[in-house]
């Protein structure tokens, strides 16, 4: 009784969307594959329009009790989907677009994975053949993500390359350039596979190489065959000053050595081990940071 009132009052009730909803049932109705999910967003999109049932029956050329059953399942449950739609219509409409969303922006390699968020998130349960059907059935396939290059802010490089060039013309013979880094040899980033939406890709960032090896390098331009390598256990501020010490003993005492690093924290840290060194040890020497 109350569902024959509820399709009465839809008869003469304009359903109301937010924008965010509207963009929602837009969006599916682009992905949707099966024409009777595609008829019930549209019976919904043109009803929140201000259309009749009747003008929305000859549009999509069904019968008008048809439309009014599909106007009260999405008002009473958000139903978009028939009754044979399978596993694929546990999911509200809203479910359905927050999941989109949330797979677009966080790529799962294993879809064991997904099927306990799910059932963490919405309290809904799918066997892992189901969640395969559905985020198929939603435009999303397994492939591996896109690397790509870290960018670099270029007015940094350029003011770099500036105050390197001006460093270099006022070097006297008593001073030295030398570029010091630390490398992580024999493992580099791994892109492997996750589900990501069909006909896009994603992007990772990829980085230097990490791990195993630790080793800090100092090389001098001007004398390149007296680079300086050394192997740590691991690279922090204290293996950093253990180096610089290194470095030392390779130049005469009064030898004023220009020093240029990159970014990483145990560099930048004016409280740390090798900001106390440079201020204090009793050789000359200045830093200068590399851009990222």
């Amino acid at each position: 009784m109350i569902f024959d009132r509820i399709r009465i009052m839809l008869r003469t009730m304009k359903i109301t969307l937010t924008p965010q909803q509207k963009l929602q049932l837009e969006q599916m109705h682009d992905i949707e594959r099966d024409s009777r999910v595609c008829d019930r967003i549209k019976a919904v999109l043109l009803a929140s329009e201000g259309w009749s049932q009747t003008m929305i029956s000859q549009a999509l050329r069904i019968h008008e009790s048809t439309v009014a059953r599909h106007l009260s399942d999405y008002v009473l449950s958000e139903k978009l989907k028939p009754e044979n739609g399978g596993s694929q219509s546990k999911l509200s409409a809203t479910q359905t677009m927050h999941l989109i969303e949330h797979l677009t922006e966080k790529t799962y390699s294993h879809t064991h994975q997904i099927v306990t968020y799910v059932k963490e998130t919405f309290g809904l349960d799918y066997t892992v053949s189901g969640m395969n059907k559905w985020l198929h059935h939603n435009g999303f396939s397994y492939k591996q993500p896109k690397g790509v290059p870290h960018k670099f802010d270029e007015a940094q490089q350029q003011a770099f390359i500036e105050a390197y060039e001006a460093l270099k013309a006022s070097c006297d013979k008593d001073e030295s350039i030398v570029f010091i880094d630390a490398v992580h040899p024999t493992l580099s980033t791994k892109i492997s596979h996750g589900w990501i939406r069909t006909g896009q890709d994603k992007v990772i960032e990829t980085t230097g190489n990490r791990s195993r090896l630790n080793i800090i390098g100092a090389l001098n331009l001007s004398d390149i065959g007296a680079t300086i390598v050394h192997n740590y256990e691991s690279i922090n501020s204290e293996s950093i000053v253990r180096f610089f010490c290194e470095l030392r003993k390779s130049y005469p005492l009064a030898h004023k050595l220009h020093i240029i690093l990159d970014g990483a924290g145990y560099h930048r840290s004016d409280l740390g081990r090798v900001g106390h060194w440079l201020r204090h040890n009793p050789y000359p020497a200045t830093p200068l940071q590399f851009p990222a």
